[in-house]
């Protein structure tokens, strides 16, 4: 397989809540690191990766410069259809053909419009030429919508191709088809979490991408995965305690509260210290179902022969540019 990482264009994507935004962050942070320019698209009215950079939101349509070599710019399909239909109409102002009833009836009337001209911009920051950015960035990442949008963003070539097949729409429509089914120039990479419904969904993506653009995904990032700590052995020490394990926890207990009773302080009950060792082989017994859980999602993607990365449960109050670093650094071992 072809590096992912070599490819111009990213996309990525995935069931909403999985941690898209953080990985296509991880991911432009390493390659910037490697000295390639690169920019990560939001797709939408967000725009989370200037605040992870401790930078205002800056409006739609403008790249902000985060660090060296890494951009980010979010696209609004609705503003850029708005920009679209305003250069057509010439000296139209903006404000008088969003009020006007031509703006909402041509939108809901031109199926994949606001996708098509979304994806137009996007392709164009590959190429580059504007006045203020003469060459194309190095890599363009997109932190697509989760999985059904962003299947209608992909398909927008085809569907409004079928409507224009001729003038210079149609020529942009076959120019954009050609960048998505290009394995060289443009990667697919999916995010999921180690659940059936996020596995399910992937399968889905893949499903997606080989009906409309006949590829499939470059690989599948497993985000949030727990750690499998226990061995045979010890999960059978750990049912006991969990179970049957209460007399001789209490055993036990009642010597600790001897040898605390010779020193200061007050001893523990054992009542108290059998019902904490208990609750903990419960709690050590859960973690280990649920990283089994995950680990047999991870196994059902590979039966699909994806190429399937892992990225760790990240512990703590916020992810923070640390994290997203180390993410990066270790994807970059792996991609």
């Amino acid at each position: 397989m072809q590096a992912l990482l070599d490819r111009k264009l990213l996309f990525i994507t995935g069931k909403g809540g999985v941690g898209k935004s953080t990985l296509a962050a991880a991911i432009a942070t390493l390659q910037a690191t490697r000295g390639r320019r690169v920019i990560v698209v939001e797709v939408g009215d967000q725009s989370r990766l200037q605040g992870m950079f401790g930078r205002a939101p800056a409006p739609a349509g403008v790249e902000v410069a985060l660090e060296p070599y890494l951009s980010s710019i979010s696209i609004d399909p609705d503003l850029a259809l708005l920009e679209w239909l305003q250069a057509l109409g010439g000296r139209i102002s903006g404000r008088i053909l969003a009020s006007s009833g031509t703006f909402q009836y041509f939108a809901a009337a031109a199926p994949g419009a606001r996708e098509l001209v979304s994806m137009v911009k996007i392709a164009r920051l590959t190429r580059g030429g504007d006045r203020k950015r003469q060459a194309g960035y190095d890599m363009v990442v997109v932190d697509a919508p989760a999985t059904g949008h962003a299947l209608g963003l992909l398909g927008s070539p085809q569907t409004f191709g079928a409507i224009a097949r001729v003038g210079p729409i149609a020529g942009q429509t076959r120019q954009l088809q050609e960048l998505l089914e290009d394995p060289a120039g443009t990667g697919y990479l999916a995010v999921a979490l180690g659940t059936e419904m996020a596995v399910t969904e992937t399968l889905e993506l893949n499903e997606g991408l080989g009906s409309q653009l006949g590829r499939e995904l470059d690989a599948v990032i497993v985000n949030g995965l727990l750690p499998r700590r226990f061995t045979t052995a010890e999960l059978d020490r750990i049912d006991v305690l969990a179970g049957n394990g209460h007399e001789h926890l209490a055993a036990q207990a009642g010597k600790l509260s001897a040898v605390a009773a010779g020193g200061a302080g007050a001893a523990a009950a054992p009542a108290d210290l059998s019902s904490l060792a208990s609750s903990a082989a419960r709690a050590a017994r859960a973690a280990h179902e649920r990283a089994r859980f995950q680990h047999n999602q991870l196994a059902r993607l590979r039966r699909r022969s994806f190429e399937v990365l892992g990225v760790p449960f990240v512990w703590g109050a916020k992810m923070d540019l640390a994290s997203i670093r180390a993410i990066g650094e270790r994807l970059g071992r792996k991609l």
